[in-house]
């Protein structure tokens, strides 16, 4: 071969190179990810998600990629965040709580949505049953808001002499509502006043616990929610500057320093999901899967914070507790 014609098909080959490398990476499937909250308090989850999908494997950035969307907890800009993941015609949309479902729902039936959620999906009308979902829609409930009336009782043990208990909630999240109810319907068989504290910005929270010292509010329920999600070591300092007995629904809180936390493991649910979604790039459909639900409660303690705010933990308390941070 004369070196012109070697330069000429090193050269064709140069060319095709790229447009086989460009064809190769188009061919990669995209997955959508959408939450109401924003990065900040999700690195431990995502982590868990990448790892269920590298279980079936997948790797991001190698053979599938991840489109996020994070509306920062900002609910109204959550269906237009669904647009523009359907329109980019993305495999598989992998949806956080039920409003971020809700509004993939509204948009597509046929792009399959798994979801990760504290709620019951079947009573927030996402599911058929658990079962057998049908549809496009599957997923993981991790009981995160069904389990209200167990973290009251567990602070009403902590401070069984406090006068008044308070629930912290954010009035933008559609799910305050039944989350108020059920607190409230605890609350009342316990005998116990209940105060409704709302907060959706670092100022209103610094607002709220200074609510709270002021109506010497006993102890303090925080609810489910992604503004709280996404600051795990700020509301802990908060609760030790104004003395407040806190119970939060994620174990990230009392290794920060709160007091206690009643929940699930959450990485676990992130987990499933990101097993989930690669099954389904791999051809099964959301409808022959059915929904997982959490199996294993914890019941955290950190015993140094118990001592700072001076109170006495029932024998009975640490002897259940699956975890005392010391």
């Amino acid at each position: 071969m004369r070196r012109r014609e070697f330069i000429t098909v090193l050269g064709g080959a140069a060319v095709a190179w790229p447009l086989t490398a460009r064809a190769q990476q188009s061919a990669m499937p995209v997955i959508g990810f959408l939450s109401s909250a924003s990065p900040d308090g999700y690195a431990i989850r995502l982590h868990a998600f990448r790892q269920g999908l590298k279980d079936t494997g997948y790797v991001e950035g190698q053979n599938v990629a991840i489109e996020y969307r994070w509306p920062e907890g900002q609910f109204d800009r959550l269906p237009a965040l669904a647009v523009d993941l359907v329109r980019r015609q993305v495999a598989a949309i992998l949806a956080i709580g039920p409003p971020a479902v809700r509004a993939l729902k509204a948009q597509t039936t046929t792009i399959p949505i798994v979801f990760a959620m504290g709620e019951d999906p079947v009573k927030e009308g996402l599911v058929v049953s658990l079962n057998r979902p049908s549809g496009n829609v599957t997923g993981f409930s991790d009981f995160s808001n069904q389990l209200f009336a167990k973290r009251l009782q567990l602070l009403h043990e902590f401070v069984p002499a406090a006068a008044a208990l308070a629930l912290l909630v954010n009035p933008k999240n559609p799910n305050t509502e039944p989350d108020t109810r059920e607190t409230q319907a605890a609350a009342d068989a316990l005998g116990r006043q209940l105060q409704v504290l709302t907060a959706s910005t670092d100022r209103e929270l610094e607002t709220a616990f200074d609510a709270m010292v002021q109506r010497h509010i006993g102890g303090l329920i925080v609810g489910a929610d992604s503004v709280f999600i996404d600051r795990p070591e700020k509301l802990p300092a908060l609760a030790a500057r104004n003395g407040v007995p806190v119970i939060f629904d994620r174990r990230e809180f009392p290794a920060a320093g709160g007091l206690m936390s009643y929940g699930t493991d959450t990485a676990d649910a992130y987990r499933h999901c990101g097993n989930y979604v690669g099954r389904i790039l791999k051809g099964e459909k959301p409808a022959n899967l059915p929904v997982l639900q959490s199996t294993k409660f914890e019941f955290v303690i950190n015993l140094k914070t118990a001592k700072a705010l001076g109170i006495k933990l029932p024998p009975g308390l640490l002897a259940i507790a699956d975890e005392v941070i010391e």
